[in-house]
């Protein structure tokens, strides 16, 4: 059994969760006229990925694969053009697709590739993480990074097809798993507080396997929220901006920690932040915050950090794309569910940064 789940607007996408998809879904997204597939995908899928070519070649389409290097490593420009190059030795048309497999870094960088060849071919995401599931292959956000930065090179360019087999999450380390979670709780915070009441209910050790149907319950919500928010914002004018509640923080924490934390990890940390700076404007309850660390502690995601000063954050954190002519902007709640973009003087982060284990 699976859901589709549709993100409307002028760049349409389905996004299909289910157990046991296989191939089938993919080979069905591809156009009638395609003839010619490229599978890129990550180094330790390359037998899924094989088999995956296999079953398309049976189905007569031309498909070849290419790997990449791990993680972030993968998401350069001489990565990109040994793709572009591949894409031209297959002769890729506009009619013909890429596949993108694998995590985040995976869909970022695959999908920066099909938005600039030939100026933008069919993508199909097929994410192997919950972090992918969730945040990266959904969205239409594709990048690559620079020498000054992370993700600075990129197109808003949706995948036309997103296949999440939560079977494929079998295999995925526990960290990396609640690592996923993290997005999905901050979704219930953000507009769906039920993911909040079946996290708490749950056994987290029944609620992080692959089987579990709570985590296909709340995996497919967080998608639902998110679809909702791309469908009337893709290119974050507006309110697309409430997806990075806690992310402030988080990617400084990243950035600090020379990308060495996940970034589930530094979200769960950034939501902890956030709620305590709503708390100090009177906009949450201490329950509120309270449900913020026991939720996210619940799963095994820290709520506390300590690695750098609240003033190397700062620095950081003015560098965020929310920043408006020098003033720190957070993405606040007030109330659960009620997410805004505010603007926040300095002064403001030293009581939240000190609770949560900053120091100055």
């Amino acid at each position: 059994m699976s859901t589709s789940i549709h993100v409307t607007g002028e760049h349409p996408s389905t996004i299909t969760i289910g157990h046991g998809l296989g191939f089938e879904p993919i080979r069905d997204a591809l156009d009638e006229a395609a003839t010619r597939v490229l599978i890129i995908h990550a180094r330790p899928l390359a037998q899924r990925a094989q088999s995956l070519a296999e079953y398309l070649r049976e189905q007569g389409i031309e498909a070849s694969t290419a790997d990449h290097p791990d993680a972030e490593a993968g998401k350069t420009i001489d990565v990109v053009a040994s793709l572009w190059d591949e894409c031209g030795r297959l002769q890729l048309g506009r009619k013909d697709a890429i596949v993108a497999m694998g995590g985040g870094a995976t869909t970022d960088m695959a999908g920066f590739v099909a938005a600039t060849w030939l100026r933008g071919i069919t993508l199909i995401n097929v994410p192997t993480t919950l972090l992918a599931m969730v945040d990266a292959a959904v969205g239409g956000k594709t990048g690559i990074n620079t020498s000054v930065g992370k993700n600075l090179v990129g197109s808003f360019y949706p995948a036309a097809f997103v296949i999440a087999d939560m079977d494929l999450l079998d295999s995925l380390p526990a960290p990396d798993l609640a690592a996923g979670a993290a997005e999905v709780i901050k979704c219930g915070f953000i507009a769906d507080p039920e993911i909040l009441r079946i996290v708490q209910a749950t056994d987290p050790k029944e609620l992080l396997r692959s089987d579990s149907p709570q985590l296909a319950d709340i995996t497919t919500r967080a998608i639902a929220v998110k679809a909702r928010v791309v469908s009337a914002d893709l290119t974050e004018g507006g309110l697309r901006e409430i997806l990075n509640y806690g992310h402030t923080l988080a990617h400084a924490i990243e950035r600090a920690n020379n990308y060495t934390w996940r970034h589930g990890d530094a979200v769960a940390v950034g939501c902890c932040f956030a709620a305590r700076l709503a708390r100090g404007r009177g906009q949450l309850s201490a329950d509120e915050v309270a449900a913020h660390d026991e939720l996210f502690a619940r799963v095994g995601l820290p709520t506390r950090y300590a690695g750098s000063t609240l003033d190397e954050l700062t620095r950081i954190m003015l560098s965020d794309k929310k920043v408006r002519r020098g003033i720190l902007r957070f993405v606040l709640l007030d109330g659960i569910a009620h997410p805004g973009t505010v603007a926040v003087d300095p002064v403001e982060l030293s009581g939240p940064a000190r609770q949560i284990g900053i120091g100055a």
